[in-house]
Order: C-alpha cells, then structure tokens, then sequence
C-alpha cells in the first residue's frame, strides 16, 4: 500500500482566503507528513487528515522541507501531542528549525524593518512577532542530497537550495512525483520560483527549479499552487 496524498488547508487570514498543500507519504510501515502550516494549524491538520481517513496518530515521521514559518509552524504542538512522531530536516535546516541560529526569515525581517515606509511598518511589525512566536524543535533526523529512504516504495532527497539555504525537496521515485515545498509554486499554470522577495538567493533558487524540471515526474506538488501533471 504505497500512497501519496495531498492535503487540502484552507485558511482565512483577516480577509484573504489561502490554501496550502502538505504531503501525505504511505506504506505499510511509515506515514510521513511533508510540512506542516503555521502556528495554531494542528486542529486543521487533524481535520483535512480525517478526511482522507488518516489519524494523525498514525505519523511515523514529519519532514520540515526547510524553515519558514508557514511550513514549520505547527511542528511544535504536533509533536506535543504526538511525542512519537520523528522529525527530519535538513543538515543546513536542522540549526534554525532547533532555534540554535535564528532564523533566516526573521533576520530577514528585522533587518527590512527600518527602511519600510511608515504605512507599512506596523505591519512590519507584526510579522516580526508572528516569525518570533515559532516555537523551535529539535531535528531528529539530518538529511542531504542523495539520500534514499525506502518510504512509499523508495524516496530521494534532492537539495534544493534557493528560497532557503538548507531547502529540500522529496522525490517519490515509483510513482514520479517530486514534493517541491517552496523551491518551485505554481503560478498561472506554469512551474516557477517562489516570490523573489521572499527567496534568499534567487539565482541558486533557478538553478534548484532547473534540477527540479530535468527529473522525470509525472506530477509536481507545490507547497502553494497544488499539483502540476505533466
């Protein structure tokens, strides 16, 4: 038994509806959830997870594809309540998601801070605070490029560096699927980088797009955007 599903996390902020789609990996043995939405999404997780007829319970590990807060956000009270769930990252994640070093998006943030207009500093402000309410975890599993784990009939990490230094990416190499996270969202129905505002180097990110485009995939599944069948 070897599946691959997409959850569906509808979410309003104030206004703005948005949707995410964390991965779901099978088989007879391990469940792995690929990231996990922001801060306070565990009940949503729970939900969307029943609806495909999954207990959160079942999780055998969490894969953080890199450190941004709308991807690890959650990870602090999933593992609350289900302490046996193993977590894996990154080798060059696995500092920040720990909250060893600070967080890159954060030092994003605060170093952006003071050059905002003054109509855009209050929410300056705000998103600083929401970056340093992201309770750390500890990685229990430190990955890089190559590394092959028999989840789901076989998968490979792939490193996809760009939108973050550490970020990877899982290639579900029987079904020929690859789980992008952030290193590739879909955007008017093509394959592109995430926005450049928020993508540390955007030049290493095209060349992780590129590595992304040569693998043979029948299906991409972004982070935002969903799934892209070639």
């Amino acid at each position: 038994m070897n599946k691959v599903i997409v959850l569906d996390l509808k979410f309003k902020f104030g206004e703005m509806e948005d949707v995410i789609y964390p991965t779901v990996l099978i088989d007879d043995t391990n469940m792995i959830l690929i990231d996990c939405g922001y801060t306070g999404f565990l009940p949503i997780i729970e939900q969307e997870m029943e609806k495909n007829k999954l207990n959160c319970a079942d999780l055998t590990h969490v894969l953080i594809t890199h450190q941004d807060h709308d991807h690890m956000g959650a990870l602090y009270d999933l593992k609350q309540k289900y302490p046996h769930i193993k977590v894996i990252a990154s080798k060059k994640e696995s500092p920040y998601i720990s909250g060893r070093i600070k967080n890159l998006r954060l030092k994003q943030a605060e170093e952006m801070q003071p050059y905002l207009p003054e109509e855009q500093k209050a929410f300056g402000l705000a998103f600083c605070n929401i970056l340093k309410s992201v309770q750390p975890v500890e990685v229990d599993f430190e990955v890089q490029d190559g590394d092959y784990f028999d989840w789901c009939g076989g998968c490979t990490i792939l490193e996809t560096p760009g939108h973050t230094p550490g970020h990877i990416s899982v290639y579900v190499n029987q079904k020929k699927i690859i789980i992008t996270g952030d290193a590739a969202v879909i955007e008017n129905g093509e394959i592109v980088i995430a926005n450049p505002q928020y993508t540390l180097d955007p030049k290493e990110a095209e060349v992780s797009l590129k590595k992304i485009m040569k693998y043979d995939a029948k299906k991409i599944i972004c982070y935002h955007g969903g799934i892209f069948i070639f």
